[in-house]
């Protein structure tokens, strides 16, 4: 038994080795196609996206990830194979069969009886609850890197198929544990009635937003990646939970929102179907300007950027007449919400440099003083004391 112990030993050795070598070359592999594709993306756009920077398939999450769920199948492997080797040796801890916990109602052949829960039911238990514990903590991520990397499934996808299996795992190891402790709806329809008398008076917020989030992760009117407006806060969601989800605004600031309020209030989501988004930029021009001429250079400005879409195209209009300007609008789209303040801000220089290049003025707010001519005004002269 003891050489057999050895050679398990050597195997499960030999057999992490070779898995953490297969994890290298895959993340090697990854890492030359992610800088591949992100040479031909600076070859098109002639700059790097900023999301195609954040590398949405690190390869190195696929290592890390890899790597623990690698350690937790050999552990597992490895005690799997000691209970097999040492089998011989497990009928002295039947002994633990003589410790009784206590005693639960069961069927037995078609009739009911009473039937005790030994130490060795509770041993059983928590090794149940150790293998569960670490599937549903490492085989939720592996999976969606899987799913990500070989079957081309997006981002979004991934990430609500996983938790939905995370779900299910969970609620099968709960009801594995409950089983072998001899748990059965007899026994635990007291708990069920009192967690029913718990929902109707302070957990009914729980229970929406578990039964929300299960919502977004299935309609999926949001997505992790995706930027949202909730209430006057906007950022990107960066994770979707059972109670809340959480966004990261443009500061770095994370905000927790119940997932209720993405099922029942309003939430303006950027990037749902499409992230082409429109730009307004407004300028008032002094009265008396040549507006043809504005428009024209307002225009060519918008034209002449890189960032703007040609299709569909800029256009320029003359809004309205203000207080104290002509107010005019180029409204120009780009192809994601992240180019947005950058665009924006080049937009107004250049526009500003070719409004002083030919003398179009931006105006600026005047009022004019009107005196009441109707009767004599009076008029004194204060002369200046020495001080």
């Amino acid at each position: 038994l003891l050489v057999r112990t050895i050679l398990v030993t050597t195997a499960m050795l030999l057999a992490h080795e070779l898995g953490l070598r297969w994890l290298r070359i895959t993340r090697r592999r990854m890492t030359l196609k992610v800088r591949e594709e992100l040479a031909h993306s600076i070859e098109e756009d002639g700059e790097l996206n900023p999301e195609e920077e954040m590398m949405e398939n690190d390869p190195r999450l696929l290592s890390d990830e890899g790597t623990k769920f690698l350690n937790a199948v050999v552990m597992i492997g490895g005690i799997a194979g000691l209970v097999l080797i040492w089998a011989e040796v497990f009928p002295a801890l039947g002994i633990f069969e003589s410790f009784v916990l206590w005693h639960q109602s069961g069927v037995i052949d078609g009739r009911e009886a009473i039937v005790p829960v030994t130490l060795a039911d509770l041993s059983y238990a928590l090794l149940i609850l150790l293998v569960g514990w670490v599937a549903v903590r490492r085989i939720p991520s592996l999976l969606e890197l899987l799913l990500r990397q070989r079957m081309h499934v997006s981002a979004a996808s991934a990430y609500a198929a996983t938790r939905i299996f995370q779900y299910g795992l969970t609620t099968l190891l709960v009801v594995a544990v409950m089983g072998t402790l001899g748990g059965s709806w007899s026994q635990i329809q007291w708990a069920v009635a009192a967690l029913s008398v718990g929902i109707g008076f302070g957990l009914q917020e729980i229970v929406a937003n578990f039964i929300s989030g299960l919502i977004i992760l299935f309609e999926q009117p949001i997505r992790v990646g995706d930027v949202v407006t909730v209430g006057e806060v906007s950022g990107t969601v960066t994770k979707i939970r059972m109670r809340a989800t959480t966004i990261r605004d443009w500061d770095r600031r994370e905000l927790l929102v119940p997932n209720k309020e993405f099922i029942t209030g309003r939430v303006l989501n950027w990037t749902l179907t499409d992230e082409v988004i429109r730009l307004s930029i407004p300028v008032g021009v002094a009265y008396g300007s040549n507006v043809e001429q504005a428009l024209e250079l307002m225009n060519k400005a918008a034209v002449a950027h890189p960032r703007i879409l040609e299709d569909p195209p800029p256009f320029v209009m003359f809004d309205s007449f203000g207080d104290n300007s002509l107010n005019l609008i180029v409204r120009a789209y780009v192809n994601s919400i992240a180019y947005r303040r950058e665009t924006t801000s080049d937009l107004n220089r250049e526009i500003n440099r070719l409004f002083n290049e030919h003398g179009i003025v931006i105006s600026f707010p005047q009022r004019d003083v009107h005196l009441d001519t109707t009767s004599p005004l009076e008029i004194r002269l204060h002369r200046a004391s020495d001080a």
